[in-house]
Formats: structure tokens, sequence, C-alpha cells
């Protein structure tokens, strides 16, 4: 799909990732850009218009769709990350509520809010923000983890089930990113502008995945080994 002349859906758009994805389509020239947050007080830049949703809130999300029914894009990109001391800790399973209710149930619901306004489109797509930590084994993430790797799956459900209605389904896996997220994580950091860069290009190419930096590359080229790289990491990724 090619967004030159498209209308644009971001959740999570406020800041970091989301905001890059707004930035970057308004350089390449997409007709409109609704960039979606849960508080637009504040929020000013030049040719992208703010709407609120809260992915967690159904009405919420029944009002940005409404407001936004033009839309030809959806990037599903609003997400949340905690750290937690392992998948046998005493909050496991809190966490794993409150992160599931976003980066997963999340994008569910605003998917299926948008299905229909897309399906009547003559040309639509979506994009998931996924991650590499679904093939990474790092138990401080395990509640993270787990609800990414459901959104893969559920990524993957998707883009089977709407092939026939031509609507381009785009999984974005990619690690840590340079953004406020990741403030005071000591760790190689991608390029938010190169991560949106590479996704919007792979969605123009017609691809289905795109691994935007070399240690999700490497990860997934592990899956048909002997030892892949959710058992044993390779060297030089963890």
């Amino acid at each position: 799909m090619d967004i030159a002349n498209s209308t644009v859906f971001i959740t999570g758009a406020n800041r970091g990732l989301g905001l890059a994805f707004a930035r970057e389509a308004r350089r390449r020239g997409v007709a409109k850009i609704y960039a979606g947050m849960r508080n637009t007080a504040g929020f000013n830049e030049p040719d992208i218009i703010p709407i609120r949703i809260d992915v967690t809130d159904k009405a919420s999300i029944a009002a940005a769709a409404g407001l936004a029914a033009d839309t030809t894009l959806l990037i599903n990109n609003a997400g949340i990350a905690e750290l937690i001391d392992g998948p046998l800790s005493g909050d496991v399973e809190e966490q794993s509520q409150r992160l599931f209710d976003v980066n997963y149930h999340g994008v569910v619901r605003v998917t299926r809010a948008f299905e229909p306004i897309l399906s009547a489109q003559p040309q639509a797509a979506i994009i998931n923000v996924l991650s590499d930590i679904v093939w990474l084994p790092r138990p401080i993430l395990t509640p993270y983890a787990a609800s990414k790797a459901a959104a893969w799956s559920y990524t993957n459900q998707l883009r089977f089930h709407l092939r026939e209605k031509g609507i381009q389904v785009l999984g974005l896996h990619v690690g840590f990113v340079d953004t406020d997220l990741t403030d005071g994580i000591d760790v190689p950091k991608a390029s938010p502008q190169d991560v949106v860069r590479q996704t919007y290009d792979a969605l123009a190419a017609g691809r289905s995945e795109v691994m935007a930096d070399r240690g999700t590359t490497v990860l997934k080229s592990t899956l048909s080994a002997d030892v892949p790289g959710y058992i044993t990491p390779p060297e030089g990724v963890i």
C-alpha cells in the first residue's frame, strides 16, 4: 500500500514511536493524519489532528472511529511496558492483566472498531507494532513479552482473515527503540525515525512483516534452528 494519499490513524501518537509515525507520514505527503492519544491537551503538531482515544475504553474507541471514518491506514502503536522480578513474581498476574488490557485487548478493540471503515475503502491496511520480545527470553519483561506474543498471534490470524477483503496487515517487530518508554535502560536502541521509515517502506512493498533492527532480524532467523533464539539467544542479542 502506498500511503501518499491515505488517511492514517495512529494510536499512542502523542510521543515516541507513535509521534515518529505521524511525522514521517506528514513528510511522505499523507492526505490526513489522525493522532490518537488519551489526553489531547497541549498537543500542537502542524497538519496532525489529535483525537482522544483510550484503547481500554470501548466508548472512547467508538467515538474516535466515528470522528476518523475516512481512515485507510490504522496503526496500532499504543502500548505499555513494566519491569518485574520474573515469571514467578507475586504480582505477575496483576501486571499481566494490566499489560494485556492495553497491548493485546487494546489492539483487538481498536481493530474491531475500525475494520468496517477499512473494509469500505478501495485500499486499506493495518500496522501492528509488535516486538522482538516474542522470541527473546527476558524474565524481567515476562508480562510484556506474553502480551506482545498474544498480539503477534492475533496479527497473524487477522492477516489471514482480512486477506480476501484486500486489507494488508503488517507486523512490525523491533527491539528497544530510543524513546521515553526506554529511558534509563542501558541497551542498544533503534532510532524511531529509522524504524518508521523501514515500516512504511515495507508497507509500500506489500510485505507482511518487517524486522526493524539487526537483533530482531537475527532472532527471527533462528526460529527453525535446532536451538532457536527463544531457548538460547544468539551471542550479542541479549
